[in-house]
């Protein structure tokens, strides 16, 4: 279940209730990671933009992907390691919709990690960028340590 939040435009892309598909590169773009290094990239994110990062929608089975949203057409303008998985019109042999919960209610199996704000409609995609890339060069640091 989400908290109810003050956004006085609300995205069209977001459902008054439960959960709906939207297809990304028409209302956003999305990167998708899982599990513990999606988790560390939202936390060095959310340091990096002062608390509020944009939307971050996390599947509460399986995997525990999170989705960072994007503004659309933004995700093929930077180069993201393969463990950052691209969803946008211009991805290569990639329809791909994303889950979306609404702001409050029962959202099972989805809830924001991170919800819009009026201030951050989207995740900035040059902050995200370079969170992936640390996060992606802290692994290399750890595998070379093993």
């Amino acid at each position: 279940m989400n908290d109810e939040t003050d956004l006085p435009d609300l995205p069209e892309w977001i459902p008054d209730f439960g959960c709906k598909l939207r297809k990304t590169g028409l209302w956003f773009d999305a990167i998708r990671i899982a599990g513990a290094r999606g988790e560390r990239v939202a936390v060095a994110l959310t340091a990096a933009c002062g608390g509020e990062p944009g939307p971050i929608v996390r599947e509460l089975v399986g995997r525990g992907w999170l989705y960072f949203i994007l503004p659309p057409g933004t995700v093929r303008d930077f180069r993201w390691p393969p463990f950052a998985e691209r969803y946008s019109a211009a991805t290569p042999g990639r329809v791909a919709f994303v889950g979306i919960p609404a702001l409050s209610g029962e959202t099972w199996p989805l809830a924001w990690r991170c919800l819009p704000t009026a201030e951050q409609p989207f995740v900035e995609p040059c902050a995200l960028n370079a969170a992936i890339i640390a996060e992606a060069e802290r692994r290399k640091k750890t595998e070379c340590v093993t």
